[in-house]
């Protein structure tokens, strides 16, 4: 039976009109076999034209569409909604991308964008002609979600999806929750510390029935697919009894006699082998860390509540959605980058903190009172030569706000900003403004020639040819230099490889689309938020933390998942197992099972991702994939061909 199809071709503003003849475009088309109405449209996306083409449809009783405008990552399933919307099954829609791969790409040739965007329209009604109508895939979805990293953004996202009344997992790598917020004092824009943020969270967690917290856990497998989750987690245990004497614990922690870097304080101070830092670190109880125990037993003789027979656990947990909420790790000079391990005194920014944090009175740091503060930004960040050419876009307030807060805590205290421009964005400018009326002085340099640091005799002194002084070498000999460093991905972040996660070129997790699907994964099911997504603040954490929630909840509160059916699909009688199709899967989707005497490739529907990966490597082509079958895209292959 011939298809009734409708053609409408979009001007979308300019971007596709100002290269290609649109008019020429729907002339081509209204002679091609099927097509019963073609139309041209400024806005194809619009409310109004969505209207019309139900109206279209719905009077014409079409059974084909094809629209010609951007790309199918905006608006794919902007028209495949219409297409429902008017009856009309939605996989009888075809998008043809004429603006990227037509008057973008051509936009010095008009002639020849035209005549390539009149090939792709007529290849999107030859595959049309042949589509067929498809129903979802129906699974069954697991109620339940496990949020990994207890951050401010992971826990807030679990309270979140506690509150729609979804079963949460909480899986925390360390034995402390918080994140990198418990090691913050006051934060930027409001009065509140990281600790009582941290502890307000905490508190809000350990009151509900439905959010189970597992510290010391690492995610060490994944089996199965979107709905149907199942997650082993290693437990490491904390060595102390959960209900213990806090005296007696004390008394433990003073006699251990082993003391290491601590990496709460970013290895400015030490601690002991058991150890729990602050009170508002919880679960509110110690911990023994095992790798540097030398099992002397000073604490057992002192304690009841140490327990060394304690053993490491795995714990299996089936979710039906996982979201990732792994944080981050602050940037790391390399030696001598801006004289960092040159000298004692050039520190970066996270250290710097943890010393204001932790002075009263004066600002002293290793013996020596600290007056004149030298900060050099985008340490880490913005790199000409390097892998982070990303702005890490907290930094600059954060380092604006931690000289503030020292002049505020200390007397006497000069800053000096080396910049590259500052990028106190929104409400945050307030900051810079105080900071200038507060006396800071402000430099800046071009990017490709920042400031200079040269150390003497651990003496330090920070030298820049001053764009705001028409190029001017000013020098600076500050007591401590602040290395103002950006945010990197987690240096151990083996769930990437567990779940497959996608990354970008800075290496921080992928979302589908920035915009339209800003917290989804092309891995069913699996969505990320905060910081292990790029450089967030914690407000914009928590943002994308909550939009994270709300999705995964989706993916779970029905009981049951509607999926592409867009799939590869096997003809058992060809098949003859080689095994090839399952090497070429990067999803694990393909299996080998019994058919009577006979071997097969069968597809998990679950886990298919339609890729088409495993069709090309089938070497009696018995894989197909539906929407795409080799019919439909030879008939494609013939209409782009034509009048060539």
């Amino acid at each position: 039976m011939n298809k009734r199809l409708g053609v409408y071709i979009c001007h979308c503003g300019g971007n596709i009109s100002d290269y290609v003849d649109v008019e020429k475009v729907k002339e081509s088309i209204e002679g091609e076999e099927g097509v019963f109405l073609a139309k041209t449209t400024m806005f194809a996306c619009s409310d109004a034209t969505q209207k019309e083409m139900v109206e279209d449809i719905r009077n014409n009783n079409l059974d084909g569409l094809v629209v010609a405008s951007c790309s199918p990552k905006l608006h794919l399933l902007t028209f495949r909604a219409v297409s429902e919307r008017a009856l009309l099954n939605k996989y009888n829609y075809v998008h043809a991308n004429i603006r990227e791969q037509g008057s973008w790409a051509h936009s010095d040739d008009k002639a020849g964008a035209t005549a390539k965007a009149i090939q792709l329209v007529r290849s999107a009604v030859a595959k049309v002609r042949l589509a067929r109508s498809l129903d979802p895939i129906i699974i069954p979805s697991k109620k339940a979600v496990a949020v990994i990293g207890a951050g401010v953004a992971g826990m807030r996202a679990a309270i979140e999806l506690s509150d729609m009344g979804c079963p949460v997992t909480l899986i925390e790598r360390e034995h402390f929750v918080g994140g990198r917020t418990s090691q913050w004092d006051i934060l930027f824009t409001t009065n509140q510390t990281g600790k009582e943020l941290v502890t307000k969270l905490y508190n809000d967690i350990a009151g509900r029935d439905n959010i189970t917290l597992i510290t010391g856990a690492e995610v060490i497998s994944n089996t199965g697919s979107i709905g149907d989750f199942v997650l082993k987690i290693r437990v490491t245990p904390r060595y102390i009894m959960d209900k213990c004497d806090e005296n007696n614990l004390a008394k433990a922690i003073e006699v251990c006699p082993v003391v290491v870097p601590d990496n709460f304080n970013f290895t400015i101070t030490s601690r002991k082998a058991i150890y729990h830092n602050f009170p508002s670190e919880y679960p509110h109880y110690p911990v023994i860390d095992i790798e540097n125990c030398t099992r002397c037993g000073e604490c057992e003789k002192v304690c009841k509540s140490v327990d060394f027979s304690q053993q490491e656990q795995i714990v299996e947990v089936n979710v039906g959605s996982v979201m990732m909420a792994t944080g981050f790790d602050p940037y790391t000079p390399g030696e001598g980058e801006f004289g960092y391990k040159l000298s004692d005194f050039a520190v970066t920014l996270p250290q710097f903190k943890r010393i204001t944090d932790l002075n009263e009175g004066r600002l002293v740091y290793k013996g020596k009172e600290i007056r004149n503060i030298a900060y050099i930004y985008c340490v880490g960040s913005r790199q000409s030569e390097g892998d982070n050419n990303y702005c890490s876009r907290y930094c600059c307030t954060s380092a604006i706000h931690a000289s503030l807060e020292a002049k505020r805590k200390f007397s006497n205290i000069s800053n000096f900003h080396f910049t590259r421009g500052v990028r106190t964005y929104g409400k945050q400018e307030l900051l810079y403004a105080e900071s200038l009326r507060m006396g800071d002085i402000y430099f800046q340099a071009y990017e490709e020639n920042p400031p200079s640091v040269d150390v003497n005799n651990g003496e330090i002194s920070v030298s820049i040819n001053d764009i705001m002084t028409g190029g001017r070498e000013i020098t600076v000999e500050p007591d401590l230099l602040v290395l103002v460093t950006g945010m990197v991905p987690r240096s151990d972040n083996s769930v990437a490889s567990i779940f497959k996660l996608p990354k970008g070129r800075d290496r921080f997790f992928n979302e589908i689309h920035m915009k339209l699907r800003p917290v989804e994964t092309v891995i069913d099911g699996i969505t990320i938020c905060g910081a292990c997504q790029g450089p967030k603040n914690i407000t914009e954490s928590v943002n994308s933390a909550l939009s994270a929630a709300a999705k995964s909840f989706s993916f779970v509160n029905k009981g049951q998942l509607a999926l592409e059916p867009i799939i590869a699909e096997v003809d058992k009688e060809t098949c003859n197992w080689c095994g090839k199709c399952q090497e070429a899967c990067p999803f694990d989707a393909v299996k080998m099972v019994k058919e009577g005497e006979k071997e097969v490739a069968v597809i998990n529907n679950s886990v298919c991702k339609g890729c088409g990966m495993c069709l090309p490597v089938c070497p009696v082509n018995a894989i197909d994939l539906i929407a795409f079958s080799d019919n439909e895209i030879e008939n494609m292959i013939d209409a782009l061909s034509s009048n060539i």
